[in-house]
């Protein structure tokens, strides 16, 4: 496959299935945000004792290891963005569903941009030597930052409205 077809996946099967599903998109684009935080300050923790526990059986190759660290960073980045999906399945009715689309695609393009660098060295390297990805990457500041403000939005639009006064109507001062 092409590198752009594999990014196009990438970027298109997550928004496809937060809309199918009617996932709230923008609490899972804060749960890839968690997991990318997961990444940065509990991957290199959580490598360091699965080496610990590996150290009694034969010394790997440095391949294995870079691999194995790669996949449980891909573990914490999208466990969040998994468990997050599961529990938030057909919460979005209605016309919120067409709101949804935004934040799909926030989660789409930065799941893209996360996720890359993290595939078999292989895969990432033909994905980012491609001319699609320079263009992503120049872009990844207006990606996060727009997606991020988008989320957002939808979040303080979805809030519950104030209690519409039924509670003060049914008061009689008297």
């Amino acid at each position: 496959m092409t590198p752009t077809i594999i990014l196009g996946a990438i970027v298109a099967v997550p928004l496809a299935l937060l809309m199918i599903l009617r996932i709230n998109a923008a609490l899972v684009f804060l749960s890839l945000c968690l997991g990318d935080v997961l990444v940065q300050f509990v991957a290199d923790d959580a490598n360091s004792f699965i080496s610990l526990l590996q150290s009694t059986h034969a010394t790997q190759a440095t391949d294995t290891v870079a691999t194995g660290s790669n996949f449980i960073r891909l573990v914490l980045l999208l466990l969040p963005v998994l468990l997050t999906a599961i529990f938030m399945i057909k919460t979005v009715k209605g016309a919120k569903l067409l709101l949804n689309i935004l934040p799909a695609a926030g989660v789409g393009l930065l799941g893209g941009l996360l996720v890359v660098p993290l595939l078999s060295p292989g895969l990432s390297t033909n994905i980012i030597q491609s001319s699609l990805w320079l263009q992503v990457t120049k872009a990844q500041n207006l990606i996060v930052g727009s997606s991020a403000m988008v989320c957002l939005l939808v979040l303080w639009l979805q809030r519950p409205k104030a209690g519409g006064g039924s509670e003060k109507h049914s008061k009689h001062h008297g």
